[in-house]
């Protein structure tokens, strides 16, 4: 709304109290008109707004709230219908110092809106303070101007219905599929051009049949609450293509929606979104959030003033000191929510139990989750925000993953949040690039890799970050969210394409995005002709899905590495919205054959038991067996040795996998991770059959039953599945 003005305001007086009515923080269609509450606890006026746009401008009718107890505003506006836009003006004190930024010329967008509408011009009006051109401070003065016209405004909508029906999977049967809602289907075959990059176009018939065929069972979609691109990448011509800039955590994000929900109004795309997780549950699979609770897209403490700031600066927002003259960034983005606060606890709870129950959604990946648990500069793994979402009668029987760490003070606590919560587990992921590239690289300029100690326990689950509580098997192998690749990071591709980062079309000299990838590109930068190279590359893909996926934990895959989806060596491609990030469906025939195998080795791991355990041990005559669900053996096939464990140039491992259930199939699998091909004699108790090869461009048939002890040939850097008893 770049051209609009206010023409027209109106002083609409004070409105009914709301003292005998439960409050509601929001604003709420109820018999009659809506129902507003506010939390405003250092103002001194509050002021709820209702727009209509006008020619040449905007129509505002201010209406006076109720002050009530705890800081909250709250009255009662007859007349108002779903559709009406609206938001808030603030009265109060004006004093930075001291946390204090009220400025009724500001118009903020209600926390609590359930839709949005409208961008974020970047202009001088939409700063509290006063800056210049170029929107850099100039002054501690409040500013005058007024921003409603360049900022969102929140929409009046009727509350869906509750979702009643959902797959509720066992963790155990959890295979994570990451996915942004535009990139997945802006290039996919099948579905119209209308819906492609919306959530129409991810719930078309196209997407569902892609996702049931590979195998996985939930969707973990990129933030698709409302957002807002950062004045920085504005200023650049780059968008914020990821969604971690949250503007509002009940809203969704309008531009994800078809151009004709977008056109029918803020009501239309909620229920695109609603139809959206509503066809996804029909073909068995969950859809998991990406929710960025940690920060807001209003940036530094001399950023716009856009909602959360305007209301209680103080309250919202973590300082540095108790004078509240500062913020303390453990975000990186330049402003972190204050999880001490009571009403920031709360509007996290509100807005994920509104996810789940209205919307529809089975669970939340936490972004930068050690923030939502500090008491300022020091983490809490029994917070109460992490104690309410583990007790909370909604959202405890929802999956819940966190993202363990943050950019604060001693940020780095992957293992070490509560049940029932899960984690991703970097340990894994580099675990597992090392064991398969950067070890190989330094092999091959005449280093060393690491010895087989981390990789085993890794592929066990993980017990030396989830099993530590005080309960037998502590959270359990499920809890590792085990990966190799993420939105943030090379593709799986790239991974083995590239020995460093080529983020120069982002805008930051390259100086943006991890230098810490542990990749490999065995011989050649980037694309090259070399056949041999491109064998060992695809080779190095094949054997790292395999680990993922044999690995005992919660796997997660990257959207396109089923297909070998490439960025071009960038490893933060956060601020690109282009043919370079979205995923191309154009494939070759190599890639082609990595849809099969990835679809293959999904089928073993849904088939069998043995290669999706949901525990560490058994409880048997008294004491915990842990052989009894995994054996490792060296490459000799005898029983690996405390001194194989810690030689590095020990590289050949097995593992053989009991399944929890008698009857089932046991897994043998062999890991070569040298660079010559091995005979090695086959452990375990039982005949096996090969049922995939790393070495294999596309899976094949079960080879022929071995008994144990018989020498097979094991290719360099690959790995082999054996299962025993009848196979399919």
């Amino acid at each position: 709304m770049t051209d609009a003005r206010i023409t027209e305001v109106v002083d609409a007086g004070t409105v009914t109290s709301l003292a005998a009515r439960r409050e509601r923080l929001g604003a709420h269609l109820v018999p009659g008109g809506l129902d507003v509450v506010v939390h405003a606890p250092h103002a001194t006026q509050v002021q709820v707004c209702l727009l209509d746009v006008a020619a040449g401008g905007l129509r505002e009718r201010r209406y006076w709230l109720v002050p009530g107890t705890h800081g909250r505003w709250s009255g009662h506006v007859p007349g108002v219908v779903a559709g009406q836009r609206y938001g808030l003006r603030v009265h109060g004190p004006w004093d930075i110092a001291h946390g204090y930024r009220h400025n009724p010329s500001k118009l903020l967008l209600d926390p609590y809106a359930r839709a949005v509408t409208g961008g974020v011009d970047l202009v001088p009006q939409i700063y509290g303070g006063v800056v210049d051109e170029h929107l850099e401070p100039v002054s501690d003065e409040p500013d005058g101007r007024d921003s409603a016209p360049y900022v969102p405004h929140g929409v009046v909508v009727a509350e869906p219905e509750v979702v009643e029906h959902r797959p509720r999977l066992w963790w155990s049967e959890t295979v994570i599929y990451e996915a942004h809602v535009k990139g997945l289907t802006m290039q996919l075959p099948g579905v119209p051009e209308e819906l492609r990059g919306t959530y129409a176009g991810l719930a078309h018939p196209a997407t569902i049949a892609h996702l049931q065929g590979l195998g996985i069972t939930a969707v973990e979609l990129l933030p698709i609450f409302a957002k807002a691109t950062e004045p920085a990448l504005r200023r650049r011509g780059a968008v914020n293509y990821w969604g971690y800039n949250t503007l509002a955590f009940f809203a969704p994000e309008p531009s994800y929606a078809t151009a004709a929900a977008r056109a029918a109004g803020p009501a239309a795309v909620i229920e695109e979104v609603r139809a959206m997780v509503e066809s996804l549950h029909e073909a068995g699979l969950e859809v998991l959030l990406d929710v960025v609770y940690n920060h807001t897209a209003e940036g530094g403490v001399d950023g716009p003033m856009l909602s959360w700031r305007g209301l209680d600066n103080a309250g919202y927002y973590l300082h540095t000191t108790s004078t509240h003259g500062r913020y303390l960034d453990v975000t990186g983005t330049g402003n972190s929510v204050d999880f001490r606060s009571q009403h920031a606890v709360a509007m996290a709870i509100d807005s994920m139990r509104y996810w789940v129950e209205r919307i529809g959604v089975d669970g939340f990946r936490l972004d930068l989750a050690v923030t939502l648990g500090r008491n300022g500069t020091e983490f809490d793994p029994r917070h109460p925000l992490l104690v309410a979402m583990a007790i909370d009668p909604v959202l405890a029987g929802v999956k819940q993953i966190a993202e363990p760490w943050d950019v604060g003070p001693h940020g780095w606590r992957t293992g070490q949040f509560a049940a029932p919560m899960a984690e991703w587990n970097d340990r894994f992921r580099d675990v597992t690039r090392s064991f398969w590239l950067s070890d190989v690289a330094s092999m091959r300029s005449g280093g060393q890799g690491q010895d087989l100690r981390d990789l085993a326990t890794r592929l066990a689950g993980s017990a030396d970050l989830f099993a530590h509580t005080g309960i037998p098997g502590g959270r359990g192998p499920t809890s590792s969210v085990n990966y190799v690749t993420a939105h943030d990071g090379f593709t799986l591709a790239d991974l083995t394409s590239y020995d460093v980062k080529h983020n120069w079309r982002n805008g930051e000299d390259n100086r943006d995005g991890s230098d810490n990838n542990h990749s490999y590109n065995h011989g050649a930068e980037g694309p090259t002709e070399d056949a041999e190279i491109q064998t060992a590359r695809r080779r190095s893909i094949r054997a790292l899905l395999g680990t993922l996926l044999v690995s005992a934990g919660t796997p997660m895959l990257t959207a396109g590495d089923e297909i070998g989806r490439t960025q071009n060596g960038n490893n933060n491609a956060y601020a690109r919205d282009d043919a370079s990030v979205w995923v191309d469906w154009n494939t070759e025939p190599w890639q082609q054959d990595l849809l099969a195998t990835t679809t293959h080795l999904l089928a073993l791991r849904r088939e069998h038991l043995a290669l999706r355990t949901d525990r560490y041990m058994t409880f048997t005559s008294g004491a915990y067996d842990w052989s009894a669900l995994v054996a490792w053996f060296d490459g000799n096939g005898s029983a690996m040795e405390l001194d194989v464990w810690h030689d590095a140039d020990q590289r050949i491992l097995q593992m053989l996998r009991h399944p929890p259930e008698p009857g089932a199939a046991q897994a043998l699998v062999l890991f070569n991770g040298t660079l010559a091909e091995a005979d090695v004699p086959l452990a375990g108790p039982h005949d096996v059959s090969l049922v995939w090869d790393s070495a294999w461009e596309r899976p094949g048939p079960a080879g022929p039953v071995r008994p144990p002890g018989s020498a097979v040939r094991i290719v360099p850097l690959s790995m082999q599945i054996y299962l025993s008893g009848p196979l399919p």
